[in-house]
Parts: structure tokens; sequence; C-alpha cells
């Protein structure tokens, strides 16, 4: 079979978030390679100035390559990256290409449920394909878009799993979390919680990883005297981001709403125990066996008793890290993950 190449169109490679760890786990694969894929990033976190750059000149590199690709494969996600995203969707549409859809989205009310609902609807409809990253948001879309042709396909881990061993001479005495300061995370829940356990162990940390409203929990640690107990990091990538994830004892995400949140399984990859919320694409990972679960989001009492029931029971959290990396290895790993969007992509040739 000839293969033909492949346009991606996703948020620059030099951003940070979900999106962009997705499609850098992609470009490891080897559909990437064999279908010639190529990024075209359209959206920086940077700054409003590059980010006004990359969407023009997404848009002026799109109609250069169009003659040259049959097949779009545009990423997405809230409104604002929905709205972007249609300005490249309708050329490539008008130009008959087949085009993916892969919906990164964490919040219904903000989109298929939300003002711009219909318009999503329409878009989803036109897609010759439109990737879900969870079960619960496949559900959501089926029962919302009837017309959709849609597939489910996890988000991969990027690390190779099986190679971490939950050793407790090898970790640290820190709690981690990973990802964006904004309060749909939960981070300040997070603090909170650690508050009221910390004095029972004061040889343990909390290490918050990400950029966003940094001030606002250094504030709040300020506040509840637990400032010396809690580090911020900022952005974490590379060997920082390695070295943090080998060490740590405990990863917790107590999310309001997600999509498919990559920290989780970057987490199980690490064999890290997890605790975090059932929400979105979550249960699709954890189960019940393989992390522990605090419901519902915001209950700062159960999360406080979870962080000392997992800080205090380390036969837990080595069946807990056990547990994550044979999942990882059975359901998120980047080859079986990029054999199914291989099939997709020969499903229109």
């Amino acid at each position: 079979m000839q293969k033909v190449k492949v346009l991606v169109l996703a948020t620059s490679k030099f951003s940070r978030g979900g999106i962009v760890a997705v499609v850098n786990a992609h470009a490891k694969a080897e559909f990437w390679k064999d279908w010639q894929c190529k990024w075209i990033p359209t959206h920086s976190d940077k700054s409003r100035w590059l980010s006004l750059y990359y969407f023009i000149s997404a848009f002026f590199k799109l109609l250069w390559y169009l003659p040259q690709y049959k097949i779009v494969h545009i990423h997405l996600s809230h409104p604002a990256s929905f709205i972007r995203k249609c300005f490249y969707f309708f050329p490539a549409y008008w130009a008959g290409r087949k085009i993916i859809i892969h919906f990164h989205a964490a919040s219904p009310e903000e989109t298929i449920g939300g003002w711009l609902a219909p318009a999503y609807a329409y878009v989803f409809k036109r897609a010759d394909k439109v990737i879900a990253i969870s079960e619960s948001w496949e559900k959501m879309i089926r029962d919302r878009v009837k017309d959709a042709s849609l597939t489910l396909v996890y988000n991969p881990s990027g690390y190779t799993s099986g190679r971490i061993v939950y050793d407790e001479a090898n970790r640290s005495r820190y709690i981690l979390f990973a990802g964006t300061l904004i309060p749909r995370k939960g981070f300040v829940d997070l603090i909170r919680s650690f508050a009221q356990v910390v004095k029972k162990f004061p040889d343990w940390k909390l290490v918050i990883a990400g950029n966003g409203d940094v001030e606002k929990g250094r504030q709040l640690a300020r506040s509840l005297g637990i400032e010396s107990k809690v580090e911020f990091t900022g952005w974490i990538s590379g060997a920082q981001k390695e070295e943090i994830f080998q060490k740590a004892s405990v990863f917790c995400l107590p999310s309001y709403a997600e999509g498919f949140p990559m920290a989780v399984i970057d987490a199980m990859s690490y064999g890290i125990p997890v605790l975090t919320t059932p929400v979105g694409g979550i249960m699709d990972a954890l189960g019940d066996k393989n992390g522990i679960l605090v419901f519902p989001p915001g209950n700062i009492e159960e999360m406080s008793h979870q962080l000392e029931l997992m800080i205090s029971d380390f036969p837990l959290r080595e069946q807990l890290s056990r547990n994550a990396v044979r999942v990882v290895n059975e359901k998120f790993q980047l080859n079986s993950v990029g054999s199914k969007i291989d099939e997709i992509y020969k499903s229109f040739v």
C-alpha cells in the first residue's frame, strides 16, 4: 500500500501542556515517519504576539502544503483552540482532504455542551474521523453528535514502562503535583490537604511542578504555615522532569475536570502511586486497583485521609506502583497507540 503524507496541526512543540506532550510522543512512533507527518505549529503559550505569528503562519503553511498532503490531523480542545482550528479545518475540508479531529478537551460544559455546541457538532459531523481520548468522552460525543465517525485512541505514555521498580531507597519523601496551576486542576485543594497531614509526617514535602498561578500557591502555603514544606519548581521538562518523576513517592492530581491527563500516565509509567479524582479519562487508566480515588473533587478531608494512608503505608504504595506499570504496558504503550493511528490513516488510502 502506497502511503500518503499527513499534515499535523497542533500547538508549537516549544509550548507546554497535554496536547504538546501527546504530539511529541506521536512523533517518536513508527507511524510518524512512515506517513511523513509534518507538524505545523498553530499556537504558542509564550506570548500573544508569538501566538499570533504562529496562527497566521500556520494558515499560509497549510495552504502551501495542502496540494502535497492527503490527510490533515487537527488537534484541538477548548473553545479558543476550536475557533483557531476552524481557520484550518475549512480550507482542508473545501480542498477535499481527509480530516481527523483529535479532541483533547477537559470540560463538556465548555465544549460540546456549551455555547459553541452547534459549531462543534457541525465540524465533528464533517470530519472523516473524530478521535476521543477516553471512554467517557467517546460516550458524550456519541450521545450529542449522532453522525460523527468516532473512535477511541488513548494518549500514549512517552516513557518506557517496565524499567521502574518501586524501591523505597531510591525514592524521596515528597508528593508530586504536575500540571498547569489553574483552579480546575485542584492544586489549592492539594495544598490545603497536605497542610493537614504534614505535622504527622514532618520529613515529607509537597513538590508542585507547573506554570500558572504559582504566586497564589505560594501565598496559600505561607498562610497555612507550610511554606518550607512546599516547593514550586515551575514548568519542568527533559532531565529535570526525569529526575523529579523518578524520585517521587506519591503523585497527586485532584482535578475537577480532565480529558485524559498525560501527567497521570507519566506518573504511572514511572511507577509512582497515584492519588487523583475520578473525572474524565482518569478512570480508564486507574480503575479500582491501580490508584487511590477521592470523590467528589474538592473533598479536602477525604484527600487528607488518603494522603496520610499513602504516606504511612509502604506496601500499598508498592502494590499500586506494580499495578500502574502493568496497566501502562497493557494499554498505553506508544507502539500500540501508534498502531491505532496508523490504522486510521490506512483507512483513507
